[in-house]
């Protein structure tokens, strides 16, 4: 479960996804945690456990909900739901 001050960010050096993701939580405000599934196995693990056994990022984990390579807007969407607490005061609902 993520934690009460951020969500958890999984992601991987290289990829293009993940970059375009993290401008956009930065841009947003979100909080976030960056997890590197190359430097931690149990990152990589799971990943693994909610991407169909792929390690597909960019993967985020808001509340108690996996979003494997989410947009901005399901991010955001999903913080409502699980995590209103840690949403930009500015953000758009």
């Amino acid at each position: 479960m993520t934690s009460a001050e951020h969500i958890d960010f999984y992601w991987r050096p290289g990829c293009p996804f993940c970059m375009f993701l993290e401008r956009k939580l930065d841009r947003t405000g979100v909080p976030y945690r960056k997890l590197n599934i190359w430097e931690d196995e149990q990152h990589a693990a799971f990943v693994r456990s909610v991407a169909d056994g792929n390690e597909t990022v960019p993967t985020v984990l808001i509340g108690a909900r996996a979003l494997v390579n989410p947009g901005i807007d399901d991010v955001l969407a999903t913080m409502r739901a699980e995590t209103p607490e840690l949403l930009p005061a500015d953000s758009p609902s």
